[in-house]
């Protein structure tokens, strides 16, 4: 398939500025704005396109907004992990030549069958009978028709620790169940695979290449040779205070757990970052609305883009600067001693306060901006419009 270099549907042109200062400067943004840098788009594509030993698919719920998908797939990647038929669509029809694989264990009843007869979608994944059952159902396998241009994945559930946020009590099976249901794919006539997901943030690489152990176990149970492997997500990103190794130890990781599982040569590989594609290439600004004391009200909050900081296990502390403007209208950032403030978001909900201090300067007052960096994931994907508020202002950076 011919790769093309851009979209079919045209990305919005959007505001481009050297630095958040001039957008501070120039626009005086009463609503949130999210600030795009292309360049850390690019560098934390390369590094999974150069260092992953296999294909890498961004996981589209990670960052949904088509501003931040144009950059993932400017920046080389042409694979995506995509959950639900709405998210097929929007990858289908904005990047013709893209590949998505629909890797939710369990789908609304009939989604295998459109993401298969509309979309050309051959990658799914399963956990259970029931699913396996659907999914040779809705794309016709049960009929005896082209069952052999499936792959489908069998989710396992791997009980391995050091991620911020678990991934395996809601969907994977054990080892012993994942053998059978990887024996029934291959009777089936569609090609086996397996795939799990370590967590999200996961700050122990070895629970890549000690996953993939599960992976041979279960492989060998079966009896049967895998037709490709998912090593999911999970992938972290170097948030202040999160001392994560670099990705080249990951992957140096997974490459010691293919080494022992022994895939035959040119079997696919896969993997899907989704925060480690999109965090560091976003940064949100905010306007200090009021300042009350030590209480600071902003036109963001638990019901847009800072959602992910009321999950109680989540201790990312994203780097803040705050940017004011002097009576002249120049642009400076605040400096000197920081204090803790009880962040407020703009909705009438008492529930919509951060869960935590945040320090910020002691000078910082009303009309001030707060840059938070580093949120690109979650954050576009978890806003809502409750109360009206909904931040959807883009701008380029550099």
């Amino acid at each position: 398939m011919a790769v093309t270099t851009a979209p079919r549907q045209a990305a919005r042109a959007l505001p481009d500025f050297k630095d958040v200062e001039r957008v501070c400067r120039s626009l005086r943004p009463v609503d949130p704005v999210y600030a795009l840098y292309p360049k850390k788009f690019r560098a934390a594509a390369e590094r999974f396109l150069k260092g992953f030993p296999g294909t890498t698919l961004y996981a589209v719920k990670a960052n949904p907004a088509p501003e931040v998908l144009d950059l993932i797939y400017a920046s080389g990647i042409r694979h995506f992990d995509t959950a639900s038929i709405p998210e097929v669509a929007l990858i289908s029809k904005r990047y013709p030549d893209a590949v998505c694989h629909f890797m939710a264990p369990i789908r609304l009843p009939g989604a295998a069958g459109i993401a298969y007869k509309k979309y050309g979608v051959r990658d799914f994944v399963i956990d259970d009978e029931v699913e396996l059952a659907r999914v040779l159902d809705e794309t016709g396998a049960l009929k005896g028709k082209r069952a052999s241009d499936l792959t489908l994945f069998v989710r396992l559930s791997t009980p391995v620790e050091g991620a911020l946020l678990e991934l395996s009590s809601k969907f994977g099976t054990n080892a012993a169940n994942g053998a059978r249901l990887l024996k029934l794919v291959a009777e089936a006539g569609c090609k086996p695979a397996l795939t799990f997901h370590v967590g999200s943030q996961c700050l122990r690489p070895e629970a890549y290449s000690e996953a993939i152990a599960i992976c041979a176990e279960v492989s060998a149970k079966a009896g049967v040779t895998l037709a490709a492997l998912d090593v999911g997500g999970g992938f972290p990103v170097p948030y202040p205070g999160h001392h994560a190794k670099d990705l080249s130890v990951y992957f140096a990781e997974v490459r010691s757990g293919l080494a022992a599982l022994k895939l035959p040569k040119g079997t696919p590989v896969y993997s899907e970052p989704g925060r480690a594609l999109c965090a560091e290439g976003v940064s949100l600004v905010t306007l200090v609305v009021r300042r009350r004391g030590s209480s600071i009200y902003i036109n963001d909050g638990t019901y847009g883009s800072l959602d992910e900081m009321a999950i109680p296990s989540w201790t990312v502390d994203y780097p803040k600067r705050v940017i004011s403007l002097t009576e002249g209208g120049t642009p400076f950032e605040r400096q000197g001693p920081k204090s803790p403030y009880k962040i407020f978001g703009p909705t009438c909900d008492t529930l919509d306060v951060l869960p935590r201090p945040v320090l910020l300067p002691q000078g910082t007052e009303t009309g001030d901006w707060i840059e938070w960096g580093m949120i690109g994931a979650y954050s576009c994907a978890l806003r809502t419009g409750f109360n009206g508020f909904y931040p959807d202002t883009f701008v380029t950076i550099g």
